[in-house]
């Protein structure tokens, strides 16, 4: 089951195009499960992060599909994005955020086709791991190999990833469980998680990370985690 979304402010098009994946998704023995927004704002209110693509006209009245393909790359860097225009000069632009590709209005079937054989090729079998949560600020979906660190926050626990810290509302034990069943996590300290990988050394009791930041280590965790930071740059070599 794939989650489509498709966010434009024609019914034609919409009718049209829904009709058009419905036929790619029997010629191709998949199944399709569609969700239809006419904003940008409306999409955004209601995003779900299992969508798994969305074809998102560039142009529209309230919140354009430009504006909108960028607050999604804020909390959803993986969804495949496929843009519907009648204008090529906006192509280029929303290529910022990550497009899979553009098709042009009215949008032809063997065009279409093509398109979506050439996005199946590419992501299906890459799908990574990630942790979705949602609080004040919105729904976030976040690639495991994207989040540097996890802190406790009062009751919460505080994600550190592509620049971003944002609260989940859950413990530390059930996020520690969770983030440690990535091989590339490890425990540090009581109160952090880190991800190996954004490890770039360590002097006494403190971790320096390529982001910059320091954070601790807990003498009673220090000899366990070295093992494993080593262990983990020893398969990388």
């Amino acid at each position: 089951m794939y989650n489509i979304a498709i966010c434009d402010d024609e019914d034609i098009l919409i009718r049209e195009l829904k009709e058009n994946l419905q036929k790619y998704a029997t010629e191709t023995n998949r199944e399709f499960c569609f969700f239809i927004y006419h904003d940008g704002s409306e999409l955004l209110q209601n995003y779900n992060s299992d969508y798994d693509l969305i074809f998102m006209d560039i142009k529209m009245e309230q919140l354009n599909g430009l504006k909108t393909a960028e607050e999604i790359r804020k909390i959803d860097n993986t969804v495949g994005l496929i843009f519907l225009t009648s204008l090529k000069k906006y192509v280029w632009k929303g290529y910022e955020f990550g497009a899979v590709n553009y098709l042009l209005k009215p949008v032809n079937y063997n065009i279409l086709k093509m398109e979506l054989d050439r996005y199946f090729a590419r992501y299906q079998g890459r799908d990574e791991p990630y942790i979705s949560f949602s609080n004040n600020n919105g729904r976030y979906k976040v690639l495991y190999k994207n989040l540097s660190y996890a802190e406790t926050d009062k009751r919460n626990v505080m994600l550190h990833f592509e620049g971003q810290k944002q609260v989940i509302y859950k413990n530390m034990k059930t996020v520690s469980s969770l983030l440690c069943s990535q091989p590339q996590f490890a425990h540090c300290h009581q109160s952090f998680v880190v991800n190996l990988s954004f490890v770039k050394g360590v002097e006494g009791l403190e971790l320096f990370l390529i982001t910059g930041e320091r954070i601790p280590i807990s003498q009673p965790k220090r000899k366990e985690f070295m093992e494993k930071l080593t262990a983990y740059i020893g398969e990388l070599l």
